[in-house]
Order: C-alpha cells, then structure tokens, then sequence
C-alpha cells in the first residue's frame, strides 16, 4: 500500500454503501483507507489481507449498527485495533449510544471511546483533515 495516514474501516457487509461512502470522504482528506470489499481482490486471502491492513493502519472507524453488532469480525477488528492502541472512533448509526452501551457483547473499553453519530461524521473529517495535513507538515 501506498504511504499516508490509513484509517480501517470496519463495519458490517450490510452496511457497505453507507461504508463506501465513508471511505470516499476520508480518501477527500488525503488518508487513504482500507475497505474490504473495495481493497480484496477475488484472489486475496482475506483473513492475510484484512490482518495486514489492521496492522498497517493509523487508526480505527469502526460503523456500529444493529448488523454490526452481530458480525464477529466487526468485534475481531476492534481487538485488534485496542491491543495495537490505536485511535479510533465509533460511529453509531440506527442506534442511540445508550442503546449501544447497555448491550451485554459491547466490551467495556469501548464504553469510554469516542463515539459520534453518522449525522455527525463531517466533525471526524474535519479532524482527520487536520491530522493528514498536520502529518504532511511535520512528516
């Protein structure tokens, strides 16, 4: 993969136009990001795949809906990215944060993170704007 800030995008296949749309807007900040069904190939052995580009990656946007809640590798990427320490955000959509938090399955750690509403997504772009553009300037 090309060099730059690389925000791993997790989310449910269910919630993969809302993800795609996602992605574009990070790629408009000049980060570039990993999304499965647009960075495999047929080819690609995803489990190999997916692993690198968590262990290659900035940070964390992970897309929390009821489908995501069920999906384990959802869960899976988040371990990987709390065990690496990485940045991340939880974007809630079709859910209120109580909601969410109230929920059994939901660890602990994720309680005290960052979470937003999809309807406020634009603030985390605006922040990682900053961040690729402070990168840019420093780097």
């Amino acid at each position: 993969m090309d060099k730059g800030r690389l925000v791993f995008i997790s989310h449910s296949s269910e919630d993969a136009w809302v993800a795609r749309q996602v992605a574009e807007k990070i790629r408009l900040t000049g980060a570039r990001s990993f999304l499965d069904e647009a960075d495999l190939d047929i080819v690609d052995e995803p489990d190999e795949k997916i692993r690198a580009a968590l262990n290659e990656s900035d940070e964390l946007l992970v897309l929390i809906t009821p489908w995501a809640l069920v999906r384990p590798w959802v869960w899976v990427e988040i371990g990987v990215a709390w065990s690496r320490n990485l940045p991340f955000v939880v974007v809630l959509h079709g859910l209120q944060r109580q909601e969410f938090l109230e929920r059994p399955e939901a660890p602990t750690f994720l309680k005290a993170k960052n979470f937003i509403r999809l309807n406020d997504i634009e603030r985390y772009f605006a922040e990682l704007d900053r961040r690729v553009r402070d990168t840019a300037n420093h780097g």
